[in-house]
């Protein structure tokens, strides 16, 4: 691309290009309103034009005409700009798409996998599953895998959210929480009867709850969008809060309309 590296270059090029169509009406106001540029940047351009002899005009004003080097010069920039943009369909037509997986056994090269969902975690075997993909480079169990060439649509449901609202310290923290209560809703999972598979928690006091009945924490920074990010992905999550917090876990629900339900988790 070297011949459209100095400046207005490529724009010298089109002016070139619409006056060899020898069209003897051809005016500035054509070429601006062709090229998406001014007519004082056509004038311009012209003007340079017929200084270095590629084209001719009578008083700079239409008709125009193209010299012969002109035509030498649209010819050679014009093969320019070919080699170059072959060279990057040719780059495009072996660009891939890489996604990672999980390999769920061991993978070889252009293996043809299936890929499914499992506790949040994209995975890659070679069993038969709604979505496919080909395999990069060899991949040893439980390593990542490099896929290609996905198809079909991964099998996923949509999780639920549990938010349970606990006191403020002002209101007497995890001693004011009804702690057999939250014990019961982590036992027996969501109002569908899915199991919890990640617990989430906001401010100190869900981390006091959450110590006093010995369950271990998944999601405690970025909590309502980490817990949508489960969500989506198919987890059914437990989210303590603290007050007000729950507000920003039903904004965040909303938005992404996940199934939550909210629950006062004091006595």
């Amino acid at each position: 691309m070297k011949a459209f590296k100095k400046r207005g270059a490529l724009t010298h090029f089109q002016i070139l290009s619409e006056i060899s169509k020898q069209d003897p009406h051809l005016k500035q106001k054509d070429l601006a309103k062709t090229l998406g540029i001014t007519i004082q940047a056509v004038s311009e351009n012209i003007k340079t034009l017929i200084e270095l002899g590629y084209i001719t005009s009578k008083d700079g004003r239409s008709p125009y005409k193209i010299t012969q080097a002109g035509i030498d010069k649209v010819k050679r920039d014009a093969i320019s700009l070919r080699k170059y943009t072959d060279s990057v369909l040719e780059t495009m037509n072996h660009y891939k798409t890489i996604w990672p997986a999980i390999a769920k056994e061991d993978l070889k090269k252009d293996d043809v996998v299936g890929l499914f969902m499992e506790n949040g975690v994209l995975y890659a075997h070679k069993k038969e599953e709604n979505a496919t993909g080909f395999v990069i480079e060899d991949a040893e169990a439980n390593t990542d895998v490099s896929l290609t060439n996905l198809t079909g649509i991964i099998d996923m449901t949509v999780g639920e959210v549990t938010v349970i609202n606990v006191p403020t310290i002002k209101n007497g923290g995890s001693r004011a929480c009804d702690l057999d209560l939250i014990k019961t809703i982590y036992k027996n999972g969501t109002n569908s009867g899915h199991k919890i598979d990640k617990i989430a928690v906001a401010g100190t006091v869900s981390r006091a709850v959450t110590n006093l009945l010995n369950i271990p924490i998944d999601i405690e920074f970025a909590a309502p969008q980490a817990t949508a990010n489960a969500a989506r992905k198919g987890l059914n999550v437990m989210a303590i809060c603290v007050g007000d917090m729950s507000k920003a876990f039903i904004r965040e629900l909303e938005n992404e309309k996940i199934k939550f339900n909210i629950i006062d988790g004091g006595k």
